[in-house]
């Protein structure tokens, strides 16, 4: 029937599609692009230049621009295709077979016989004993009696001290930063709590103070406590404005208004200005 020739066409097409497509190595990674020439150069790409063009311009990276949806190129030639790269290494031991067949193994060098240190201390003890204090005689004294350190001395006294075995090396941690008592201002309220505490220990020790004999009164207090007597002038009124009262009072009461005038006339003669109403002229 035409209708399941159809169907068999479509299915073996469909099978087809499905099989794997192998690929070779240089379809998968294509080929290294290799420094632009002037050949290579069309019009309308970011390279074009006027003027004498030369192959080197295109080696310059600072030169070389990206063009548009394309990597920028690099301006170092790469070597051929039957290049390798890396660093080879000549086998010299044989490969598998000869690791399977026998095994090398590290012959130790012969070492040499280590020289003894001299024992200057047991040297110079002994000559002190025998009377010897000059250097010849130390230097005689040495040839003739030239005692060295054993292995088992010189190796004691090269060992390190041997550490506790709970003792921790290094520079400790810094403790974590309290991030509570930041957020409680707590150190804020220890603040005020030891200037509380210093205010009032400053006050036990005043009343606690005792003052010995009576107190006199020197040229120098004296001149801080005066107060020099101030000339009280009557301002100047307009005649018609002399039997007129205020129509605006900023004392709450009258004595506020006597007390705020008292104590400026006890300031007025140091204030400057016309009515005394300014800065104070001495610090």
């Amino acid at each position: 029937m035409p209708g399941q020739e159809k169907s068999r066409q479509d299915f073996t097409r469909w099978k087809k599609k499905k099989q794997p497509v192998h690929r070779t190595v240089s379809q998968i990674c294509p080929p290294p692009r290799r420094p632009l020439v002037v050949a290579d150069i069309r019009p309308g790409m970011e390279n074009e230049r006027l003027g004498v063009v030369r192959d080197s311009m295109f080696q310059n990276p600072l030169i070389v621009k990206a063009e548009l949806g394309k990597p920028r190129e690099r301006s170092c030639s790469l070597p051929g295709i039957n290049f390798n790269y890396g660093l080879y290494i000549r086998g010299l031991d044989g490969g598998v077979p000869e690791a399977i067949g026998h095994w090398n193994v590290f012959k130790q060098q012969p070492t040499c016989p280590h020289e003894l240190t001299r024992n200057y201390i047991a040297m110079n003890r002994g000559a002190v004993k025998a009377g010897l204090v000059t250097a010849r005689e130390n230097m005689l004294y040495r040839e003739l009696n030239d005692i060295r350190i054993s292995d088992q001395e010189e190796r004691r006294q090269k060992e390190p001290p041997s550490a506790p075995p709970n003792v921790t090396f290094g520079i400790r941690s810094r403790p974590s930063t309290p991030f509570f008592d930041l957020l409680q201002h707590r150190y804020q309220q220890l603040w005020v709590q030891e200037q509380k505490a210093t205010q009032q220990a400053i006050k036990l020790e005043k009343k606690q103070k005792v003052y010995l004999g009576k107190l006199y009164e020197t040229r120098s207090s004296q001149l801080r406590k005066y107060k020099p007597p101030v000339r009280l002038d009557a301002l100047w009124h307009m005649p018609h404005f002399q039997k007129v009262g205020p129509h605006l009072a900023t004392f709450p009461t009258e004595a506020d208004r006597q007390r705020a005038l008292k104590a400026h006339r006890e300031e007025y003669a140091v204030r400057q200005g016309t009515l005394r109403m300014g800065n104070y002229t001495h610090s």
